[in-house]
């Protein structure tokens, strides 16, 4: 199992849940966040903006879905422009249903 985390634009976030929820991709936990990149945030006239508004979706997912919620998640919320956001896949040990008790993929 693997978690993808994407950290992309808020506009963008309706456009990419759509998409998942098409293609069978219901579950996702989403985090608003903010931060900064490689550009160290944004200068407008005498205005710095050292951290901007990013949201985080979160999810966990079989191995083999993997390339396919990546890819969702590229198509729809890239822009060309600076700001676009990360997407980091993360080993997932275990998980665990709290209510049901099941445990492994049986849970997504």
């Amino acid at each position: 199992m693997k978690m993808i985390q994407a950290i992309v634009r808020p506009e963008k976030l309706k456009n990419i849940e759509e998409a998942l929820k098409e293609e069978g991709f219901c579950s996702l936990t989403e985090v608003s966040v903010r931060g900064r990149g490689k550009q160290k945030g944004i200068v407008i006239g005498d205005m710095v903006y050292d951290k901007l508004p990013k949201e985080l979706l979160m999810i966990t997912c079989k191995d083999e879905d993997v390339k396919i919620i990546v890819d969702i998640i590229i198509k729809t919320s890239r822009t060309g422009n600076i700001g676009d956001g990360k997407i980091f896949i993360v080993d997932v040990v275990e998980t665990i249903n709290i209510r049901t008790g099941e445990t492994g993929e049986e849970t997504l």
